[in-house]
């Protein structure tokens, strides 16, 4: 996917079968063309195996983004209401599913403010409203907890984890807290660093894979990879990254001896395990 001519995700290649699956790391182009917003310039995304535009139009799948523009002067029951009927519900049909929606999702209080007024865990969910009356497939969610007060956090992913629990999602964060809701909820997680999956498997395998690294290293690999196994530490190349497995012998320090003697220079190195910080 490019934005604005230069490519934000190019040569990435994954496949999930799961109905809730946590997308962790992945540039925000990603989101936008799994809810049809972004055409993919080279190779294809889809959704329920429909293309992701095709997918969008059909409602197989509907998205909610962090902070879309909203009309300000609307009220929070209005804007929900109004996505329902333009999904082809009648008055009356497209007035309960709205009235359903408020309460699962905790806006009812909410539901004569103004949109332009609103704090923002109740805008959040506003958004996330909108999406579930479109009545689609899959749910695709845009870092839902972006910029939230820390203590808002936990009580907004129970919310929203309660409010999805019959429906497939696809939930898209930089990182998330292995105890959150929606985490424990979470088939998948997918985590993605660059253009390459790092990491998937369940939530709880990946945060679990303390001894495992994501590496970016400058210098001359074929000379690095003897030298690690010679101390038993396992190393892969994916794309720009290298991926390093201590075991359960070694430390950092044996790591960074071994790029020291074949002249390699660690620039950055991050736990797998962070994704779920």
């Amino acid at each position: 996917m490019d934005v604005e001519d230069t490519p934000s995700c190019d040569g990435l290649t994954l496949r999930s079968t799961g109905e809730r699956v946590l997308v962790l790391g992945a540039p925000r182009a990603l989101f936008l063309a799994t809810v049809g917003l972004l055409p993919a310039e080279r190779g294809t995304i889809s959704v329920r195996e429909v293309p992701a535009q095709d997918a969008a139009k059909r409602r197989i799948v509907a998205g909610a983004a962090e902070n879309p523009p909203l009309p300000p002067n609307w009220t929070v029951a209005e804007y929900i209401y109004w996505s329902a009927r333009l999904t082809g519900l009648s008055s009356s049909k497209a007035g309960t599913l709205a009235a359903q929606v408020l309460n699962c999702l905790q806006l009812t209080y909410f539901s004569k403010s103004r949109l332009g007024s609103l704090i923002r865990p109740a805008r959040r969910a506003t958004v996330v409203a909108a999406a579930m009356t479109t009545c689609a497939d899959v749910l695709a969610l845009d870092n839902p907890f972006g910029d939230l007060p820390e203590e808002t956090v936990f009580r907004w992913a129970t919310t929203l984890t309660k409010a999805l629990e019959d429906r497939p999602w696809i939930v898209f964060l930089p990182s998330m807290s292995l105890t959150s809701p929606l985490a424990l909820a979470a088939d998948e997680a997918i985590v993605i660093s660059a253009d390459h999956v790092v990491a998937q498997g369940s939530p709880s395998s990946i945060a679990r894979a303390e001894r495992r690294y994501i590496a970016r290293i400058h210098g001359p690999l074929d000379a690095l990879a003897p030298q690690l196994a010679e101390r038993g530490i396992a190393m892969e190349i994916v794309g720009a990254h290298v991926m390093i497995d201590l075991g359960k012998e070694h430390r950092t320090s044996d790591l960074l001896a071994a790029c020291e003697a074949s002249g390699v220079v660690v620039v950055e190195l991050r736990p797998f395990s962070l994704a779920f910080a």
